[in-house]
């Protein structure tokens, strides 16, 4: 029951509750979802570490039968259909993708499952229903780099902010945060640049 009562907090009237602020309150042009992703790491009573390293970019897509059959699912995929944000969806994530692996190195996550469809000619960028993309009703990116449980991830989250750069797990780097921004920021310019000069 308790497990139960936090994902339907956290999973679903508390990201319910930002989609109202996003749509009605601060109306934005876009939304950037900026996310650390993870790997299942075993007995939650003894993780371990991985190894995997990845980044991958999502926008609203690939439902899948079982979610269809859902009345508040339909509606919202129907609302996020019509408001024609998926073309400036992946473009603009096929732009902040490019600019993220020239940043961080890391390569592309590949879904083994059918809840995630690839798009676009980056190989990072897929089709997914998650719950944040189909509610905000204006072009939404969600960001998925870094493993947060992998060696080196872990190994620079713990080193944490730092000016310049330093030596963490084994490479000379800036702190990931920073990284992270300024990946996401020269996207966003890039595309804007391109699409709005």
């Amino acid at each position: 029951i308790g497990w139960q009562r936090e994902l339907l907090f956290y999973r679903n009237s508390e990201i319910r509750r930002r989609a109202g602020l996003v749509n009605y309150r601060l109306r934005p042009d876009l939304v950037l979802c900026l996310h650390f992703n993870a790997e299942p790491w075993g007995d939650p009573n003894h993780p371990q570490l991985v190894e995997d390293n990845h980044l991958h970019l999502l926008v609203n897509g690939a439902y899948l039968p079982e979610e269809l059959e859902l009345d508040d699912e339909r509606f919202e995929m129907l609302q996020k259909l019509l408001s024609q944000s998926f073309p400036e969806e992946s473009s603009l994530a096929e732009t902040i993708a490019g600019t993220m692996a020239k940043t961080t190195g890391l390569p592309a996550y590949h879904y083994t499952t059918e809840n995630g469809m690839r798009v676009g000619a980056s190989g990072y960028v897929y089709t997914r229903n998650v719950m944040a993309t189909r509610l905000y009703q204006c072009p939404t990116v969600y960001l998925e780099p870094y493993v947060m449980n992998s060696r080196e991830v872990f190994a620079r989250v713990r080193a944490g902010d730092y000016p310049g750069t330093r030596e963490v797990a084994g490479k000379r780097r800036s702190n990931i945060y920073a990284e992270y921004v300024d990946a996401v920021v020269d996207g966003v310019m890039e595309y804007f640049k391109k699409t709005r000069p």
